[in-house]
């Protein structure tokens, strides 16, 4: 098994990228919203919780999922 597809740039799949890109986005929003805004909305923490549970879901695809083969057009 090769655990390099959990952290690798170049080895993550498209869903582990976004999940990534997600949660460092959210973060930087929170940051934004609690020093200059001094709140955040109502359940804004459960974005990290979505944003971890693609991640953990895309690894696992990543780690045990065939490789996609190529599209075919007839």
């Amino acid at each position: 098994m090769d655990f390099s597809k959990l952290y690798k740039p170049s080895a993550l799949n498209s869903y582990q990228f976004i999940a990534l890109t997600g949660l460092i986005m959210s973060a930087g929003a929170h940051l934004v919203l609690h020093f200059f805004v001094h709140r955040l909305p109502e359940g804004f923490r459960w974005l990290y919780v979505c944003w971890a549970a693609l991640y953990v879901l895309a690894s696992l695809k990543n780690l045990f999922g065939k490789p996609d083969e190529g599209h075919h057009h007839h």
